[in-house]
């Protein structure tokens, strides 16, 4: 099976200057290895964790999607974060997956963060996206998501002898507070469902004087830590194994005996 190569981009956000953060965003992009074939950004990559919806918002056919299709066809890599996104009157906190031949997916977030009062300004999504690529299922998620492992859990088909995905994304702007819940939970979600998981935040400071110290961290489908960057910006690549997630999986064959569950939304 084929490898994949992976980059992360941890870095700051001006706030809510969406001209300054993709001029920025741009030059990280363009600096990263030829092989790359996925790119990660953080959450909100555009805005920072901004609540101002109204003002920040753009369609699917605005200036922000059509720049990660333009970057992502000269590229030639798949460019995903989330940004603040108005359709049909609400206002989505999305995640865009933009492919280099134009054509793109969305997973708008579900777990909206109340305690900074998210759920009043946006509206929760409904539907997992799980990307394919080269073989490999992709499983996008948003921030505060990471805190519900039901959304994540893996499903087995015993008829394919497969799980559901192989990677997991979480885009974030986790503040530096909560920074080892954010570690202990990437590493869970990547043990309990047995895939490689990555966790893409921010650092700097936001509009509200929020510190966030990045501490993205890539972590392996037996917990070890591939990769780990707190305080600092950073942009790392990595190249996946297909046969070490196979065989980890074939070792270990924990996931055939889990409990059998509905998603319900």
């Amino acid at each position: 099976m084929a490898s994949i190569t992976i980059s992360t981009i941890q870095s700051s956000i001006f706030w809510e200057d969406k001209a300054a953060n993709l001029q920025m965003f741009q030059e990280k992009l363009k600096s990263l290895p030829n092989e790359t074939e996925i790119a990660i950004l953080p959450e909100m990559f555009t805005t920072g964790f901004s609540m101002d919806a109204e003002r920040l918002a753009e369609t699917m056919d605005g200036p922000t999607v059509q720049w990660m299709r333009d970057l992502s066809r000269s590229l030639q890599m798949i460019i995903t974060g989330s940004i603040i996104v108005k359709s049909h009157d609400r206002y989505y906190n999305r995640l865009i997956w933009m492919m280099p031949n134009g054509n793109l997916g969305y997973y708008d977030k579900r777990h909206l963060f109340a305690f900074s009062g998210e759920d009043q300004y946006y509206t929760a999504g409904n539907k997992r996206l799980i990307a394919s690529v080269k073989g490999w299922k992709i499983n996008v998620q948003i921030c505060y998501d990471l805190r519900f492992p039901v959304w994540a859990r893996q499903s087995f088909s015993t008829d394919e002898q497969s799980p559901e995905y192989d990677i997991l994304i979480y885009v974030a702007n986790w503040p530096e507070r909560r920074i080892p819940a954010w570690k202990a939970l990437l590493s869970a979600r990547a043990i309990e469902n047995q895939a490689y998981v990555f966790g893409v935040n921010r650092v700097g400071t936001d509009g509200h004087d929020v510190p966030y110290s990045g501490d993205s961290l890539i972590v392996d489908p037996l917990g070890e830590w591939l990769y780990h960057q707190t305080g600092t910006e950073d942009n790392f690549t990595i190249t996946l194994e297909r046969d070490f997630l196979d065989g980890a999986r074939k070792k270990f064959p924990f996931l055939k005996d889990g409990d059998g569950f509905q998603l319900l939304t």
